[in-house]
């Protein structure tokens, strides 16, 4: 297995299209969840994925807008630290790249404690986005 870290100008047609199919067949597909997919973002973000034999295993986009985001955090199989392993990775590109120390998440509430054991603090009620229910989290970069 290896990470992958490009600028949206940097992924290959077969790159984009994998990472772009995973997010719709869990965001919208599997959770039932119809919403802007494709927001204009992208092509700020960088693209961090984590892949074995071809296959993208975990993937997550970082934005460096006014304040450090991590988001569209997705794993192919839950429960084999695909998701951990990439949100570390994530922390050590966000420390070395930029000079801010706080990093934003807005986490489906299911996904609470998965994020406090990567160091999250809930800094947000609870609010409704695209009919799932979510927290702002914030892990300050030390």
């Amino acid at each position: 297995m290896n990470f992958v870290l490009k600028k949206f100008n940097e992924l290959n047609n077969d790159e984009l299209y994998k990472i772009l199919k995973l997010r719709v067949d869990v965001f919208v597909v599997e959770q039932n969840c119809p919403y802007e997919e494709l927001d204009n973002k992208d092509q700020d973000a960088l693209h961090l994925y984590l892949e074995d034999n071809n296959e993208i295993k975990a993937y997550l986009r970082i934005l460096n807008e006014d304040e450090i985001k991590i988001g569209r955090v997705i794993s192919t199989e839950r429960r084999k630290g695909y998701a951990s392993m990439l949100m570390n990775k994530a922390f050590e590109i966000c420390k070395e790249r930029f000079n801010k120390q706080n990093i934003k998440i807005e986490a489906q509430v299911y996904a609470k404690e998965f994020y406090e054991k990567l160091g999250f603090k809930q800094s947000s009620n609870e609010f409704d986005l695209d009919g799932i229910k979510h927290i702002e989290m914030i892990k300050i970069n030390s």
